[in-house]
């Protein structure tokens, strides 16, 4: 198996219009995954954080559908996890 991890429809044409990417289940931690997504689509790299390698303010990481804040990057992944991306919006 591997870590699923789930592009909302805002980034999907970042990713070839992949809904879902698979990652290794060697990753330990959802940050070891979004790097792995990353080093495959690096155009992800500046939606999700910002350039102190912080997570956007507007991202939100949720594991198996539980949130994963605080420290979202240093929640424990193991095989068959599903990992979502968050875009939150605001607006009015």
């Amino acid at each position: 198996m591997s870590i699923k991890i789930h592009i909302p429809h805002l980034m999907q044409s970042l990713t070839d219009n992949q809904e879902f990417l698979e990652t290794s289940k060697e990753n330990k931690n959802v940050g070891a995954c979004l790097k792995e997504c990353i080093s495959r689509y690096p155009q992800l790299k500046p939606k999700l954080f910002n350039k102190k390698g912080k997570l956007h303010n507007y991202i939100e990481i949720y594991i198996n559908q539980e949130s994963a804040y605080p420290d979202e990057l240093a929640k424990p992944v193991k095989d068959g996890d599903l990992i979502y991306i968050t875009v939150m919006l605001a607006g009015g």
